[in-house]
Parts: structure tokens; C-alpha cells; sequence
């Protein structure tokens, strides 16, 4: 079992900076693969990045590439969102999400086995 927790979530204004954290419990989350979403009002949950259980392999979606950048400190059981260049239409509440190593796919919220409980972006204009 692994529980997440995000924070860093804020208001910011376009263009701004934010760095969100997802705390992990648990003494095997170094096995785990990572993953950011999001979730606009009234829209599906979207895939936003991806990070491997060594921090070597990392994925972002089309619309953050450039901008978000994601990272793991596991002796911190800790995983990053740097997200620079916000721009309004990244408001969302923002989930970490965890998976046992090992798999394939990784842009679908079924790909993943723990949630966290959100933390709420928003980017003024």
C-alpha cells in the first residue's frame, strides 16, 4: 500500500511559477513508477508526466513539454512538478498517482494503482 499526499498547489498568474510535492509512505516507493494529472471542471482527467522508479526515464504530454519539468528524490519518498510558464489553461486540481514498476502503458488514470488527493492550481490571467 502507498499513500500520497500533493501540496504546493496556489494561485498564481500567468506566466508564474509553482513546484508541487507528492509525499509517499511507505519503504518501496524507489519500485514505483509516478505520475502527474490533472483535472479541469467539467473535463476528464488528463495525463500530464511521467517518471520511472529510477527517475531515468521521464514523458510529458504535448502540452507541458518545455514548461513542466517532473523529478523523484526516493530517499525522500518524494516526487516533484516544477511547472514554469503557467498559463491559465493549466488551472486543474493536480493528482500524483503510483503503479508497481514494470509496466507498459502510463498516460491512462486506469494505468495506476494509488491516488492522491489533489491540490488545486489556478493561473490568473
Amino acid at each position: 500500500q502507498v499513500q500520497l499526499v500533493e501540496s504546493g498547489g496556489g494561485l498564481v498568474q500567468a506566466g508564474g511559477s509553482l513546484r508541487l510535492s507528492c509525499a509517499a509512505s511507505g519503504r518501496t516507493f524507489s519500485t514505483y513508477d509516478m505520475g502527474w494529472f490533472r483535472q479541469a471542471p467539467g473535463k476528464e482527467r488528463e495525463f500530464v508526466a511521467f517518471i520511472s522508479w529510477s527517475g531515468g526515464n521521464t514523458i510529458y504530454a504535448d502540452s507541458v513539454k518545455g514548461r513542466f519539468t517532473i523529478s523523484r528524490d526516493n530517499a525522500k519518498n518524494t516526487v516533484y512538478l516544477q511547472m514554469n510558464s503557467l498559463k491559465p489553461e493549466d488551472t486543474a486540481v493536480y493528482y500524483c498517482a503510483a503503479r508497481a514498476y514494470g509496466r507498459i502503458l502510463y498516460r491512462d488514470p486506469k494505468d495506476y494503482d494509488y491516488w492522491g488527493q489533489g491540490t488545486q492550481v489556478t493561473v490568473s490571467s
